[in-house]
């Protein structure tokens, strides 16, 4: 055991416990955003890995409302879950990309219902003007909010790679506005891109720790059916991380992360219909399972300043 339960890692389901006193789970929202990547402003291709779902393949459908959406993952979670309240999880495509009375109204229908606490809003940081975030701290006053970015990597040739459509700078600057707001900032990187290695990885991990977020996602490279990744990987090949070389990176990788910052992913989940690689990755229990084992064996922790009990 740790100072964080079960895990040697400050995990988000420990970090909600504390805040909440009691299991809370987050339910994917569609509110039928688009993405400036995929519109046309920036590209029309989207992020390489992205699927047709934007990220959000676990969502309801955008045809409901956000009151239904929630609804509906009461009832999906209705088998497994120990706990009554929830945060309404704003995962597909980009979710500040609207004008700001549509965001308005989206956000305070989510916050509406009894059983959310708060909300989670996935985003672009060039997505970000100083009106959006003034609503979202607004709303910060009365329910927690969680701004996520998905950055991926700090890399240049990686950014290029993957399309992601901004410069690291932009990264920086909507950090700095989100936190001076009040924001809590959670960051999205991917382990397992093409040409990267270990090092340039633990950079990345290094640099965005640097900076004033509260937490971090640590997510596995999926190739994704009916993505410009998978052609990319029929045409072209990349190396796949096995499970083995995955638990060795994210654990160097976990092991870097001041014990302060929460860790709201350590793998990921790729749709079984949709995923090509890696193969592994489909038993998220047997993943999981693993990387504990590994940690134990180990005998480490996030930060290396406290040590396991």
């Amino acid at each position: 055991m740790s100072i964080w339960g079960d895990k040697p890692y400050y995990s988000l389901n420990y970090y909600l416990r504390e805040l909440y006193g009691e299991k809370i789970y987050k339910i994917a929202i569609d509110g039928g955003f688009t993405c400036p990547n995929r519109d046309g402003k920036i590209g029309t291709k989207g992020c390489i890995f992205c699927s047709e779902g934007g990220s959000g393949d676990f969502a309801s459908s955008a045809s409901l409302s956000i009151y239904d959406q929630i609804e509906q993952g009461k009832k999906r979670l209705s088998s497994k879950k120990t706990g009554n309240k929830y945060i309404a999880y704003f995962q597909a495509y980009t979710n500040t990309y609207a004008p700001i009375n549509r965001l308005k109204a989206l956000f305070r229908e989510a916050i509406s219902h009894p059983d959310i606490i708060g909300l989670s809003v996935a985003t672009r940081p060039d997505c970000l003007d100083n009106e959006v975030i003034k609503l979202l701290a607004t709303i910060n006053k009365t329910k927690k909010v969680w701004v996520e970015l998905g950055l991926q990597s700090i890399h240049t040739s990686s950014a290029s790679f993957i399309r992601r459509g901004y410069e690291l700078d932009c990264f920086d600057s909507a950090v700095t506005r989100l936190t001076e707001a009040g924001l809590d900032v959670v960051v999205h990187l991917i382990l397992g891109l093409p040409n990267e290695t270990k090092e340039d990885v633990l950079q990345s991990v290094k640099y965005i720790c640097d900076k004033n977020i509260s937490g971090i996602k640590l997510q596995l490279l999926h190739v994704l059916k009916n993505t410009d990744l998978a052609d990319y990987y029929y045409e072209q090949g990349f190396k796949i991380l096995s499970m083995d070389e995955y638990i060795d990176l994210l654990i160097s990788c976990i092991e870097i992360i001041p014990p302060e910052i929460v860790i709201h992913r350590i793998t990921g989940d790729g749709p079984k219909n949709l995923l090509i690689e890696p193969l592994w990755s489909g038993n998220k229990k047997v993943v999981l399972n693993t990387i504990l084992k590994e940690f134990k064996n180990r005998n480490t922790w996030q930060g290396k300043k406290t040590p396991l009990l």
